[in-house]
């Protein structure tokens, strides 16, 4: 098992590999890849969808106004940006802020999931759809099943998966920011509990068929034929 100063040297490199990457066409519009920021050994972890304009500019995750709300309910809770990991699904801005393409969620994949394995968070809470369907591996949207926890293997490791609404709708509509508010609470809660045990695999009974009675002998010809 990695030392927490061996991981921290292995989230250097990544960084380093995130800042150099040209694995999408999003590196020819960036104007600075945004790896995340915060405590390289947080319980917990904040994932959105990809960086804005002025995440692009400044290089760091969640820095305009739905970082502001973001800093405003950690605090309301007890905790800081300190105290936690922010990263995003994408490392690198699309253009206009539109929204995340497959082959652009492909190429980013590899290095989230690294960052989950090096950081090993208790919990990590998704902000809005992308990050979420990522993440969980289903499909639902994130009115389905924000707010309820789930249980997850991600980067080697079981967490805690907690479905949230983004900030940046939080900032349109108020009652998304109330509901957020209120799911906010379920933080502490996970973090103060016990560890999540590793998820069940349902495994499927094997359907056992009977092997047919034997017949009676067959010519030769016929045997042939069966086997041919």
């Amino acid at each position: 098992m990695a030392s927490a100063a061996q991981r921290r040297e292995e989230l250097v490199a990544l960084f380093k590999e995130v800042q150099a990457c040209t694995k999408c066409p999003l590196h020819e519009t960036r104007t600075k890849a945004v790896f995340g920021a915060g405590d390289a050994d947080a319980d917990l972890m904040f994932v959105g969808e990809a960086p804005g304009a002025e995440e692009d500019r400044q290089g760091l995750p969640f820095v305009g106004r739905a970082g502001q709300l973001l800093n405003q309910m950690l605090k309301e809770i007890g905790m800081s940006r300190e105290d936690v990991f922010i990263a995003n699904v994408l490392k690198s801005r699309p253009p206009g802020n539109r929204d995340p393409q497959p082959l652009e969620i492909e190429a980013c994949r590899p290095y989230l999931f690294e960052q989950i394995r090096l950081i090993e968070p208790k919990v990590i809470c998704t902000l809005g759809n992308f990050a979420t369907k990522l993440l969980s591996g289903n499909p639902a949207g994130i009115t389905r099943v924000r707010g309820t926890p789930q249980v997850h293997e991600l980067g080697g490791r079981t967490v805690f998966l907690l479905p949230l609404f983004h900030p940046a709708a939080a900032l349109r509509t108020p009652a998304v920011k109330e509901t957020l508010r209120g799911d906010f609470d379920l933080i502490s809660q996970l973090l103060a509990g016990p560890a999540p045990d590793a998820p069940q695999v349902e495994e499927e009974e094997e359907e056992i068929e009977e092997a047919p009675a034997p017949g009676p002998p067959q010519p030769a010809d016929e045997q042939l034929d069966f086997f041919a």
